[in-house]
């Protein structure tokens, strides 16, 4: 998300960052290209010319000109302006409110509704330790509801079950007295969409919220529509009294302008950013932080936040505890550590997240990519557990028998050990603490020429 911003910023605001003096001249040149980029970008003209205008107010301000270092004091200007357009801070999802609170979902249809619902479900049920019920009200899609029920179960939520032919508002109701019979926490109310919005789908969706009226009611909106996300957000926040908008597929969108139009057309917060199909693949939307990754800050808090709840505390303490007590870092462990990465997104994920990452080419990006840690799993996993444990033993023979089981060649293998060999040395020197940040060390030195070193 926001690459094509990202590196059209970079390459204006680099320009000034280390410049003694700014002018009017080199200002108002460097303005037209930010003006540009946010077009590029899919932002909605309104949000552009307000944002240009009050970044230029401030830029010929004396603040920044007389400042000693003018042209980050313009950078700084520029992410401010970004922060507030997006929000200018993160909005929670609102659970302060007698149980079961109801979150009631409403959107498109194809904008990944369903599976958001899922993705919340989990996070409430992982991260707040909430007990969830959720419900689908979309009674002309039968794959909806098995979807549903499909998603609750892997989210470690309660389903409650609904069928084709049965009225939407009748199976709301229903759904929250058993969410009250049954003592649940939160309520998530699944709504039909449509392939547009049309007024047989907002009467539906009114009728729902007043049944069962929700303490939060989110938009689901597929970011890759740019600023016709902005549009249809506006048409449901005119029907419904929306609290807070949720972007998907932000993995898709390269451009980025729905997350800086929505918040101005609407005045609704954004609060959740989903990517993927998997239901971990939720986070919640810091405007502050979204704003230092546009302008290749990286967002360093966001992913200590995934370290913690995403890697598995205990395997990091056994591991700790091995290597303390004078035991070797194998295969084994090494295997596991890509496993750990992969849960928390790959390795492009947590790249993303880095400062200086963002505004690299999109070929140099391009070439790190989870291919080659799926290749290197492959590989592990076709040795023998003795191979795994003493890697000393893998000579000749057994390499072409590993490469023949995993499908790859010898030299992939031998680049495999050659790596492991590097890790099992900075293991050596490591006395406590998991692996997973030694390991992220580590890789750089596979990482091709132009990443930060």
């Amino acid at each position: 998300m926001f690459e094509t911003l990202t590196q059209r910023l970079g390459r204006t605001l680099q320009d000034l960052r280390g410049r003694g003096r700014l002018t009017e001249d080199n200002i108002k040149d460097a303005l037209r290209d930010v003006r540009m980029a946010l077009l590029e970008a899919d932002v909605a003209l309104p949000v552009v010319r307000e944002f240009v205008e009050r970044v230029r107010e401030q830029a010929l301000g004396q603040e920044v000109l007389r400042s000693l270092s003018p042209g980050q004091e313009l950078i700084r200007v520029v992410r401010d302006e970004l922060t507030r357009v997006m929000g200018q801070r993160g909005e929670v999802l609102d659970l302060d409110a007698p149980a079961p609170v109801v979150v009631l979902m409403a959107g498109l249809q194809g904008s990944g509704k369903t599976t958001t619902v899922g993705k919340l479900a989990k996070r409430l049920v992982d991260r707040q330790r909430k007990k969830v019920l959720v419900v689908s009200c979309d009674v002309y899609r039968p794959a909806a509801i098995e979807q549903l029920h499909t998603v609750a179960d892997q989210a470690g939520a309660v389903f409650f079950a609904s069928a084709v032919g049965e009225n939407p508002v009748d199976i709301a109701r229903r759904a929250l007295d058993e969410a009250k019979r049954r003592f649940h926490d939160v309520l998530i109310v699944d709504t039909a969409g449509r392939l547009h919005v049309d007024e047989q789908m907002m009467a539906e969706v009114k009728a729902i919220h007043a049944a069962v009226a929700p303490h939060e009611t989110l938009f689901v909106v597929d970011s890759m529509t740019g600023q016709d996300a902005a549009r249809t957000s506006q048409a449901f926040n005119e029907a419904l009294p929306l609290t807070g908008v949720v972007l998907t597929k932000i993995d898709g969108d390269a451009r980025g302008g729905a997350a800086l139009s929505i918040r101005h057309v609407t005045g609704k917060p954004i609060k959740f950013l989903g990517s993927g199909e998997k239901l971990d693949a939720l986070e919640a939307f810091h405007p502050d932080r979204m704003a230092s990754r546009i302008l290749g800050m990286g967002d360093v808090l966001s992913l200590i936040e995934e370290v913690e709840h995403k890697v598995d505390r205990d395997k990091a303490e056994q591991l700790a505890k091995k290597l303390t007590r004078g035991k070797g870092f194998d295969l084994e462990d090494f295997a596991d550590q890509l496993r750990q990465m992969r849960g928390m997104g790959g390795i492009k994920s947590m790249l993303d997240k880095l400062p200086g990452i963002g505004a690299l080419p999109a070929q140099v990006k391009n070439q790190v990519n989870d291919r080659e840690f799926q290749r290197m799993e492959a590989i592990i996993n076709s040795m023998t557990p003795q191979e795994r444990r003493f890697p000393a033993v893998i000579k000749g023979s057994r390499k072409r028998r590993i490469a023949g089981g995993s499908g790859t060649q010898v030299q992939d293998v031998n680049r495999l050990l050659k790596q492991f060999a590097q890790m099992q040395k900075m293991m050596k020197r490591m006395k406590k603490g998991g692996g997973l940040g030694r390991m992220m060390q580590g890789l750089k030195a596979d990482m091709p020429p132009g990443f930060p070193r």
